[in-house]
């Protein structure tokens, strides 16, 4: 793998990651952009505990720009995007808009009993493919490892910067999501704080290795492997299943069948034996209504500087369609009060799942 890295006009970092040595990444972005906001302020909860991002310049974000002017399609000679090159095979780079920066600005009380700082940090976009029509289902093996390659050096890389807490990759796919670009791309998040869902689940660690003296990720994904009525897809590294307690209808958690705290830990064997069986699971899940899924897919990787220990790396996948044409909204008791009621019963959803994966 080669990788390259280079500047965009505003100052903002780009990475290629080539499979091939000779690639050229010499092009040059020569845009009149508008200088970088300043970082988001953080407003604390005190009600919940929670830290929460305030980003008004995100507010102008590009918003679906039709397929000629996608801003994470290769440059041409007419038309300059995000990427100078006019052509790649991974990039990554800052994200224009972003929730956390290191570009401080100056922030002051708010009043009440709301504590404010900046939202130090950083927010990469990943561009998986030039190809704009393509999707994460239809990457070949090789691309799918050279992205996890990609996610791997920005995890190690994005931990290392001071005051990050923890580092997050995903990808949003489909209108129903709430996308604003179609172009098959994720993100990563570097926070400044250990995120919630995470403190929740390391709290639930904790308190099962004191009372059992296992790991509580290995004991789930043990206990999932001998029931098998969930499980959808598994090979010598990785297993997939749906969770006995699904939030979403269609909910798949990804395990490696070794602990390891987060993404650059991988092996290069788990790298490779990862690619063909996450992507049969992705076009199981296009293949059951006929249409493409709308999803998210969510990596869990352990806190920068805790709980490491605890964590165990595994990849979240969820979507929120329950039926053909209809979806799953996060209504009244999901969205106020955190309780989710699931329409799909976690047994059929494995079952429908399964049924399409590719054997």
């Amino acid at each position: 793998m080669k990788r390259t890295i280079t500047h965009l006009a505003d100052g903002r970092e780009l990475i290629y990651f080539d499979r091939r040595d000779d690639a050229d990444r010499g092009a040059i972005d020569r845009r009149p952009l508008d200088p970088r906001p300043v970082a988001s302020e953080l407003r604390y909860d005190p009600l919940t505990e929670e830290w929460i991002a305030v980003a008004g310049h995100r507010q102008t974000r590009t918003f679906m720009p039709p397929a000629d002017e996608c801003p994470l399609c290769p440059s041409s000679d007419t038309r300059a995007s995000e990427i100078p090159a006019h052509d790649y095979d991974v990039v990554v780079f800052e994200n224009r808009f972003p929730s956390f920066s290191m570009n401080l600005g100056t922030y002051g009380d708010v009043g009440g009993l709301s504590e404010v700082r900046p939202g130090v940090g950083r927010c990469e976009v990943v561009c998986f493919t030039s190809e704009h029509s393509s999707s994460f289902s239809r990457l070949s093996d090789a691309q799918v490892e050279l992205v996890m390659e990609a996610w791997a050096d920005r995890t190690a890389e994005l931990s290392a910067i001071d005051g990050v807490e923890q580092v997050f990759c995903f990808e949003n796919r489909g209108e129903e999501i709430g996308i604003t670009l179609t172009h098959p791309h994720g993100q990563i998040y570097a926070y400044p704080y250990v995120t919630p869902r995470t403190r929740l689940q390391l709290g639930a660690a904790a308190r099962h290795a004191a009372r059992h003296g296992s790991n509580l990720f290995a004991d789930v994904l043990a206990a999932e492997r001998a029931a098998g009525t969930r499980v959808v897809a598994a090979n010598e590294l990785w297993t997939a299943f749906v969770p006995a307690a699904a939030r979403w209808p269609y909910e798949v958690h990804v395990y490696p069948h070794r602990q390891v705290p987060d993404l650059a830990a991988l092996t290069e064997e788990e790298r490779a034996a990862f690619a063909p069986l996450y992507t049969s699971v992705l076009r199981a899940l296009d293949g059951m209504f006929g249409v493409a899924m709308p999803y998210v897919a969510a990596w869990h990787q352990a806190p920068v500087r805790q709980d490491r220990e605890l964590a165990y790396l595994h990849l979240e996948l969820f979507s929120i369609r329950r039926a053909p044409g209809k979806l799953k909204y996060l209504a009244g008791s999901e969205s106020a009060m955190g309780a989710f009621v699931n329409d799909v019963l976690p047994e059929e959803a494995a079952r429908l799942i399964r049924s399409q994966v590719d054997h």
